[in-house]
């Protein structure tokens, strides 16, 4: 039997079935101990030093006590410590991000995914690189600046030569005043060589969902194909860091399994790259289960209640407090709203999840690979946001200035990074207000831009951001950055 180690190489070990268990039956057993929780809520706030803002974060097991307790004033404290551990290292700002979907052909048989082998009737496609042109052209018209390129597996129709041109292609293109500036990569587990392929590309973050923690589950919903292999893809992310990735973004897919069980092994997964690499997932996403083509999500008896999911959400910030996380056009315009103040930092806006969906001008639906919730346009969302408050930002500039893994989070952890982060959010975002937005949009985000320029702390750092602020305004000189 696997002994619990987060430092082991093996899958098996670091995320240990014994330990979730144990830790499941730990977390029952003081769900209503409130001297326990008590301590834990105290642990997990923030707490104000002279450089700054520290937080300890919790363990897998301090955390999963926290999710089943039932009380509803420790719910409540849950939900304020979430927020305020949010404002205290991303502040109000969201990253605005993409998907690009380049290829639907797939040989796995994932039980949960349109995209399976088996799937005769869904129309197969892949982008040409000039489809790839037009997408990001389209994108770029949008006013997107970020994009997670998303594939399925198959070696012989979507080879690591692909994704490579591809993204060489998506930064080829300068269209106006629009650049792609950051390609995340969500494809399947591959090689330590590939994965240095993807690095040398130039990519941001790499990221690769569990989908599920639990191994019977995972080998039972994945029969064929190259993803059967629980082993090979829950260790993928430490061939991604040894091929020199640092940031990396985790994920299940909620409601495959007992949610508890599953943030239980996510937790442990982010511990062990703390272990092992010294440093968390840069990003931690959080989908449900969605209805699309040939996939009803009612098959699924695992499904998980707004409110469960909003609880999931605040304890996975109060555990990796440091961490980007974020949630896709999967769900609606409430449930996104809700979850923005419970830790959300990154939200995708304006997104089609069909191959080739973006240079349509009517949604096309045949290719999708889930049904999206929020249909709003990328310009609806930015006026939302601002509406109540958040900066919506399109900064890329921590990928590259190189303040990537560890770098990354001395800045966060120290609270240095509020002079980097908030001027570069104002910049992106009046790039934005000038080049793409609407009339209405534009005067209330320059509105936001003049009362936010004056939180950012340092003063020096404050007026070169106003002084670019004009530039963006009164010429076509664009791309500041901190």
């Amino acid at each position: 039997m696997p002994t619990y180690d987060p430092k082991s190489p093996k899958a098996d070990d670091f995320i240990n079935d014994e330990e979730i268990k144990a830790t499941l039956a730990y977390a029952e057993e003081n769900k209503n101990n409130r001297e326990l929780i008590g301590q834990i809520l105290e642990k997990a706030r923030p707490k104000k030093t002279e450089k700054g803002c520290t937080c300890a974060g919790l363990t897998h097991r301090e955390a999963s006590v926290l999710l089943a307790c039932g009380i509803p004033e420790v719910t409540e404290q849950i939900y304020a410590i979430a927020e305020e551990i949010k404002q205290a290292f991303y502040g109000n700002r969201i990253v605005i991000f993409a998907p690009l979907y380049l290829s639907n052909y797939c040989v796995n048989g994932c039980l949960y995914c349109p995209y399976h082998l088996k799937n005769g009737h869904i129309p197969r496609k892949k982008l040409t690189q000039e489809e790839v042109k037009a997408e990001v052209i389209a994108l770029q018209d949008m006013g997107h600046k970020r994009l997670a390129i998303e594939s399925g597996e198959d070696p012989v129709n979507n080879p690591i030569e692909y994704i490579l041109d591809c993204i060489k292609t998506i930064y080829s293109v300068h269209h106006k005043n629009g650049d792609i500036r950051r390609v995340n990569v969500n494809i399947a587990a591959t090689t330590v060589e590939n994965y240095r392929k993807l690095k040398e590309a130039g990519i941001g973050t790499y990221i690769l969902f569990q989908e599920t923690y639990h191994k019977e589950s995972y080998l039972r919903l994945h029969p064929t194909g190259p993803k059967h292999d629980y082993d090979y893809h829950t260790e993928a992310m430490d061939r991604a860091m040894e091929g020199g990735i640092d940031d990396v973004g985790l994920g299940v897919l909620f409601g495959l399994e007992l949610y508890k069980y599953e943030f239980a092994g996510l937790l442990m997964h982010a511990e062990h790259l703390e272990a092992v690499h010294g440093v968390g997932p840069h990003t931690i996403s959080v989908p449900r289960v969605k209805r699309a083509d040939d996939i009803d999500p009612d098959a699924f008896d695992n499904g998980i209640d707004d409110e469960t999911f909003a609880k999931i959400t605040a304890c996975i910030r109060l555990a990796v407090p440091y961490t980007g996380m974020i949630i896709s056009t999967r769900e609606n315009q409430s449930v996104r709203e809700k979850l923005l103040r419970l830790g959300i930092s990154q939200i995708s806006g304006g997104s089609r999840t069909s191959v080739g969906g973006y240079a349509e001008k009517e949604r096309p639906h045949d290719t999708e690979q889930f049904d999206v919730s929020d249909q709003r346009t990328l310009d609806e969302v930015v006026n939302w946001l601002m509406e109540r408050d958040h900066i919506p930002s399109f900064c890329t500039a921590c990928y590259r200035e190189g303040r990537t893994g560890d770098r990354f989070m001395s800045l966060c952890k120290s609270g240095q990074i509020l002079n980097c982060c908030h001027p570069n959010a104002l910049m992106t975002l009046s790039e934005y207000l000038e080049d793409y937005a609407s009339p209405e949009t534009k005067k209330r985000g320059y509105e936001m831009v003049e009362r936010e320029l004056d939180r950012i702390p340092n003063e020096k750092a404050r007026e070169i951001a106003r002084q670019n602020i004009e530039d963006i305004r009164n010429s076509n000189r664009r791309d500041f950055r901190f």
